[in-house]
């Protein structure tokens, strides 16, 4: 309705009322509850921020990317297996290696690793499904469906016959945490994905046209299988440096795009692409200083996030049901 468009705010002043809201919720992180010195206080959570920070920044950017891809409101990147194939990693190399051996490992080393093996694969399976004859991005997300149940499948196998104590060890490693963040990795991670970040803006005009379709883009002038592949590994990339670092966060960007969709109520990349990270960071900042201060630490970030993410994605499918 023409009313109805004219009373819905400009993207803009939603973006400035978000990024007020996320400076009020990071002062109040930073200082709520603190005792002893601030010397070792304000560093401290300034790295646990900046680590929210950047994932949220990471997960969301990734999903907007994905969905814009496949035309589809209700998928993320998990659909192609990266979360799946990080919990394979880590179980195998608590299965060979024993926990303690694998905490005496190098932190960078273990890092890059991980990444480069998710990063690695996932452009394979992108070339190998996308890039050839077949060129079919249906066939993409559904082998990345059956890639990452066969991965889980193969995850339970070794947990089942894993030592006790080596399977708690596992567990922990499996859900995504905050509370011990490297420096060096956050570091690389940040650079990681403010570089997935820059070619996602540089490529903000061409997503918009992207997301009328193949045949409209096709139209437009748009190199559709290049541009979907260049996404492609933006989003690999994003999601194995996010995860990397923190565990697996499944259903969030799910959350914040959807959201984002709303509040913002338009398409344009270049408010989508912020206010999508901005919606993200806040619930992330807000979530983890509701954890600490109202829960006592009883549970993880990861399963409140999973909880409500998965929550929304049946809403979601059940809106979608009832149309």
């Amino acid at each position: 309705m023409p009313g109805a468009s004219r009373r819905r705010p400009h993207p803009a002043r939603v973006l400035l009322l978000l990024a007020a809201v996320l400076a009020l919720g990071a002062v109040a992180f930073l200082t709520v509850g603190a005792t002893g010195s601030w010397a070792f206080v304000l560093p401290f959570r300034a790295t646990k921020l900046a680590s929210l920070a950047v994932v949220g920044t990471a997960v969301a950017v990734a999903t907007v990317l994905f969905q814009t891809v496949t035309a589809n409101r209700i998928l993320t990147p998990s659909l192609l297996g990266m979360d799946a194939m990080f919990a394979l990693v880590q179980t195998v190399l608590v299965f060979v290696l024993g926990g303690a051996a694998l905490a005496a490992l190098d932190a960078t080393t273990m890092f890059v690793g991980q990444v480069a093996v998710m990063v690695v694969c996932s452009v394979a399976l992108f070339g190998w499904l996308f890039g050839g004859r077949r060129r079919s991005l249906h066939l993409l997300l559904l082998v990345g469906v059956v890639l990452g149940t066969l991965l889980r499948a193969a995850s339970s196998m070794l947990q089942r016959v894993m030592d006790p104590n080596e399977f708690a060890v596992l567990t922990n490693r499996l859900f995504a945490s905050f509370n011990t963040i490297d420096d060096t990795l956050l570091g690389v991670t940040a650079a990681l994905v403010a570089a997935g970040c820059a070619v996602a803006w540089r490529r903000r005009r061409a997503l918009d046209v992207l997301a009328l379709g193949r045949e409209a883009a096709t139209g437009l002038g748009v190199p559709y299988r290049r541009t979907v592949l260049e996404v492609l590994v933006v989003v690999a990339v994003l999601v194995s440096a996010s995860t990397a670092l923190v565990g697996p966060v499944t259903f969030l960007g799910l959350l914040v795009a959807n959201v984002a969709y709303v509040v913002l109520g338009t398409h344009e990349h270049r408010w989508l692409l912020p206010g999508a990270a901005l919606v993200s960071v806040l619930f992330l900042v807000a979530g983890q200083v509701v954890l600490e201060h109202a829960l006592g630490f009883a549970t993880s970030l990861g399963v409140v996030i999973e909880l409500v993410g998965g929550l929304v994605f049946l809403v979601l499918l059940l809106r979608g049901a009832a149309r």
